[in-house]
C-alpha cells in the first residue's frame, strides 16, 4: 500500500514541475487528481507564483498532510509537459506503480529539450517566414534567419546554465537585433527596416500570455496575473534589447 507521505512527496515535486515548465492551472489540477485517484487518495492543489500546496489524504479518511514546494523555473517546455502528461495517463491506466512513475518522471525532468538543434533551425525558419509575412524581401529573410539562428541559440545557452530568464531575453533580443541593425547600415536588401522589426518576434512569449487568459478563465486570478505579469516584463526586456541593438548602430528611431 502507498503511503500518503510517499505519495504525497511524489505529487508535490511533480506539481511543481509542471507549473514550471508551462502548464496551465486546469491541466495541473486535472493531472494530479488523475494520479492521486489513482492511489486511494484526496488531494487539493493551491497553485501560488512561487510555489505550490498539496494537501493529501487517504480517500473517506480524516486529517490531510499539506506538502510544499518551491516551483521550478525551467522555463516553457512542451517535451516535458508532454512527458509529465503521458506519465499522468499510464499511471491512472495502472500500468506502472509509485517506483517506476519516479523512475520516469526523473528521466523526463532532466532530459531537457527534445531535439535543440530541430527547433533552433525550425524556429529559424518560421521566423523568416514572418519576415516575408510583413513584405520583406529574400534578403532580408535571409538576415533575419541568421539573426535568429544566433539568439536563439545564446538563449538556449543561457537557459541551459540557469541564467536569469529576463537577462537571457535582453541579451538575445540586443544580439539578433544588432545582426539585423548591421545588415541595414550596410545596405543589405531593400527592406532591412522590416528584418530588423522581425528579428526579434522569436521571443515574444506567447505562451505565457495565453496561460494567463486560461487561467484567468477557470478562476486562478493568482496565478493569472502573475503569468500576464512576467510576460509583460519579458516584453519590455525584449524591447530594450531590441532598441539597444539599433541604437548601437547609430539608426536612431525609425
Amino acid at each position: 500500500m502507498i503511503s500518503v507521505s510517499d505519495a504525497g512527496n511524489f505529487l508535490a515535486e511533480y506539481t511543481a514541475w509542471l507549473w514550471g515548465c508551462g502548464a496551465t492551472c486546469i491541466r495541473i489540477e486535472k493531472n494530479v487528481e488523475r494520479i492521486s485517484h489513482t492511489f486511494g487518495m484526496e488531494t487539493e492543489v493551491t497553485v501560488m507564483p512561487r510555489h505550490v500546496q498539496l494537501a493529501v489524504r487517504r480517500e473517506n479518511s480524516g486529517s490531510m498532510v499539506v506538502f510544499v514546494r518551491k516551483t521550478m523555473r525551467c522555463g516553457i517546455n512542451f517535451s516535458i509537459n508532454t512527458g509529465l502528461s503521458r506519465l499522468s495517463w499510464e499511471i491512472a491506466d495502472r500500468k506502472i506503480g509509485l517506483d517506476e512513475a519516479r523512475k520516469r518522471f526523473n528521466r523526463i525532468v532532466s532530459a531537457g529539450y527534445d531535439r535543440p538543434w530541430q527547433v533552433l533551425l525550425l524556429t529559424s525558419l518560421a521566423n523568416a517566414s514572418f519576415c516575408r509575412l510583413f513584405g520583406g524581401d529574400f534578403v532580408a529573410m535571409c538576415v533575419v534567419f541568421f539573426a535568429t539562428l544566433a539568439g536563439f541559440y545564446l538563449k538556449q545557452i543561457m537557459l541551459c546554465y540557469n541564467r536569469d530568464i529576463r537577462f537571457a531575453f535582453l541579451c538575445c533580443a540586443f544580439f539578433s537585433a544588432a545582426i539585423s541593425a548591421g545588415a541595414y547600415v550596410f545596405g543589405w536588401g531593400k527592406t532591412p527596416e522590416i528584418a530588423m522589426a522581425t528579428s526579434v518576434l522569436y521571443l515574444i512569449p506567447g505562451v505565457p500570455y495565453i496561460n494567463s487568459a486560461s487561467d484567468l478563465i477557470d478562476g486562478h486570478y493568482l496565478c493569472a496575473f502573475s503569468r500576464f505579469t512576467d510576460a509583460c516584463v519579458l516584453t519590455a526586456c525584449l524591447s530594450a534589447g531590441l532598441c539597444g541593438g539599433i541604437l548601437l548602430f547609430g539608426i536612431g528611431w525609425l
